[in-house]
């Protein structure tokens, strides 16, 4: 009977192990986790778990040197309710992740609501 027994908790610790490495790996979508483990992340990890994004903007410097780039993903993060943000966006600078912002919108046009600031020239 102990035999039997090990053997049985033997192949669910075995299970529960792989079971973990494949979760420490993978980054997870609703928003609370997303945000607290994907600072830092590099372009790759995110592309090898996620694809390619939807829309991509690079920003660079008056030399022409890429300093940032803006990536939006849809229906990627999950709220507490477990409804999607149509709209996740990566802000990255140097190729690791710094900015998470979830929008209920697309990310192509500035939403109706959204207030527009003109700069005061004196």
């Amino acid at each position: 009977m102990k035999l039997v027994t090990f053997a049985l908790l033997f192949s669910l610790s075995g299970l529960a192990f792989a079971e973990a490495q494949v979760a420490a790996s993978d980054i997870p979508t609703n928003e609370k986790d997303f945000i607290a483990s994907i600072n830092g992340f590099e372009k790759a990890k995110i592309i090898e778990q996620f694809g390619e994004p939807s829309n991509v903007e690079d920003i660079a410097s008056a030399a022409g040197k890429p300093v940032a780039s803006i990536w939006q993903y849809h229906y990627l993060n999950t709220d507490e309710k477990g409804e999607y943000y149509q709209t996740t966006e990566l802000d990255f600078i140097n190729d690791k992740v710094v900015m998470v912002v979830f929008m209920n919108n697309d990310g192509s046009e500035i939403p109706a609501d959204a207030v527009k600031a003109t700069p005061n020239k004196k």
